[in-house]
């Protein structure tokens, strides 16, 4: 009967655990508009333990920016000579920064000037200050895109599910005018229209140009511009883990085979038979 009783009560607690670690998994409230839809955990490769970027993922989402977000959003914390032997060459990486006009000086005369870009430059903004930015999206400031995959719960998950969220709202809910429906934005109101569509790019290493196949390439950009240190922080912990591994397994044989003789040496004490006796005195030679 007590046995019965403890694996009943036992039984209980395990399920209850198991109710509560899904309901904080998949937890379903009335506020979850307010909140925004929990995006679903997607295939990334660097999301892996040793998973590193893909770099000609990188490349295509760096053009996805460049055709598609760079109209609204900026990358302040992203310079021209990062993108070198990261997705491309330096030649190539000059030439797409001498594209674009930078304001210099002051010259040998105290005048501001413009030159060509270069490797030093940041990715150039599309608005010159705040105000400008609200101003031409109706008050909504777009955010900058630097840091966007760390700055947001969930991560590259989030951005993923968002850009991929755009729908009809359901019966019932009602969106102002100048906003869109997104369900994985909190509220489900976002000043930002839906710009990722199927052929809304062209790649050209001839890759498939669906907005799935968009959505993952700019959300990988973004990833690493957020985190460009992500591979080689890799490479040091697998590096670190193989280092202290043989480490602990040679002061592991070290031990038993210095101590081993110690710890298996017996020590033995025969007492006498009759402790009254007194010993023989030692004979002369």
């Amino acid at each position: 009967m007590y046995n019965a009783l403890m694996g009943t009560a036992a039984a209980t607690a395990a399920g209850a655990g198991l109710t509560l670690y899904y309901l904080e998994k998949n937890s379903a409230h009335a506020n979850m508009e307010a909140d925004g839809l929990h995006p679903a955990d997607y295939p990334f490769p660097q999301k892996k333990l040793f998973g590193t970027f893909d770099h000609a993922s990188i490349r295509r989402g760096f053009q996805v920016f460049k055709e598609v977000c760079s109209a609204c959003h900026s990358l302040d914390l992203v310079h021209w000579r990062n993108l070198v032997d990261v997705a491309y060459t330096e030649d190539e990486v000059r030439e797409m920064a001498e594209e674009f006009e930078y304001t210099d000086g002051p010259d040998d005369k105290g005048e501001m000037f413009e030159r060509p870009g270069k490797l030093t430059d940041p990715i150039p903004r599309p608005y010159a200050n705040e105000e400008a930015a609200r101003a031409a999206n109706a008050g909504a400031l777009p955010p900058d895109l630097s840091l966007i995959t760390k700055a947001r719960h969930g991560g590259v998950d989030y951005i993923y599910a968002l850009l991929t969220g755009y729908c009809d709202p359901p019966a019932g809910v009602e969106v102002r005018e100048g906003l869109n429906y997104n369900p994985y934005f909190p509220g489900g109101a976002i000043a930002m229209a839906q710009n990722i569509f199927d052929g809304v790019v062209e790649y050209e290493d001839g890759t498939p140009n669906t907005a799935s196949q968009i959505t993952k390439d700019v959300v990988t950009f973004l990833n690493w511009a957020a985190e460009p240190e992500l591979d080689d922080r890799k490479k040091i912990g697998a590096k670190a883990l193989l280092l202290f591994s043989s480490l602990t397994l040679m002061a592991l044989w070290i031990k038993r085979n210095r101590w081993h003789t110690l710890k298996s040496r017996k020590i033995a004490f025969n007492s006498p038979k009759n402790w009254n006796k007194k010993p023989n005195p030692p004979t002369k030679h």
